[in-house]
C-alpha cells in the first residue's frame, strides 16, 4: 500500500496531543485531516462541558459518523488522518470495520503532564475534571492491532517522524 494511502487514527486521552500531531501528520503527509471533536453531536458536547463522561452509548453515534468518514476514505482511495480518542479497543474495532488496514497512533503520557496541558486549553469543552474517566476508560493499543505508542514528552514534529517511520517499517522510535 502507497504510505498516502494508510489511514490514521492519532489516539488518546484528552489533552495528549491529539489534533496537533494529527494536523501536522495529515500536512506531512499531504491527505485530508479530520478532527473528531467536530463530530460529536450537541448532547455529547453539553453532557462533556457540564462535567459528566460519556458512555458508550454517548459514543455510539459519534463513532458511527467518524466510522463513515474512514469508509469514504478508504474507497476513494485519498488517505487520511483522523484525530479520535479512541479509548477502547471496541471503539477501534468498529474503526476498523470501515478500513482493516487502518492503524493507530496511541499518544500516550503521565497524567500530570496532560492536566497541565488541559488546563491551560482555552475554550475548550472538555474540562479536567473529566481526564480521570478518559484514563479509566482507556485500553492501551494491543499486541494485534495495527499502529504505534508514543511518548507525548516528545516534540510534535518527532511525534509525527516516528509514525512516519512506522509507515515506512521503521522500529518504534517513541515510546
Amino acid at each position: 500500500m502507497e504510505n498516502n494511502k494508510i489511514l490514521w487514527v492519532v489516539m488518546g486521552v484528552s489533552g495528549c496531543g491529539k489534533s496537533t500531531v494529527g494536523q501536522a501528520l495529515a500536512l506531512a503527509r499531504g491527505v485530508p485531516f479530520i478532527e473528531g471533536d467536530e463530530y460529536h453531536p450537541a448532547s455529547n458536547v453539553a453532557k462533556m462541558s457540564a462535567g459528566q463522561p460519556l458512555d458508550d452509548d454517548d459514543r455510539a453515534d459519534w463513532l458511527r459518523a467518524l466510522r463513515t468518514e474512514v469508509r469514504g476514505a478508504r474507497d476513494s482511495g485519498t488517505g487520511l488522518v483522523l484525530s479520535c480518542s479512541a479509548l477502547k479497543r471496541g471503539y477501534r474495532d468498529l474503526l476498523r470495520e470501515a478500513d482493516p488496514a487502518l492503524r493507530f497512533a496511541h499518544l500516550d503520557g503521565p497524567r500530570a503532564l496532560i492536566a497541565a496541558r488541559m488546563q491551560a486549553r482555552v475554550d475548550h469543552y472538555m474540562p479536567p475534571s473529566l481526564l480521570d474517566s478518559q484514563f479509566r476508560d482507556l485500553q492501551p493499543l494491543q499486541a494485534d492491532e495495527a499502529g504505534i505508542s508514543l511518548d507525548i514528552r516528545l516534540a510534535p514534529a518527532d511525534l509525527v517522524a516516528a509514525i512516519l517511520g512506522n509507515e515506512r517499517g521503521r522500529p518504534d522510535a517513541g515510546g
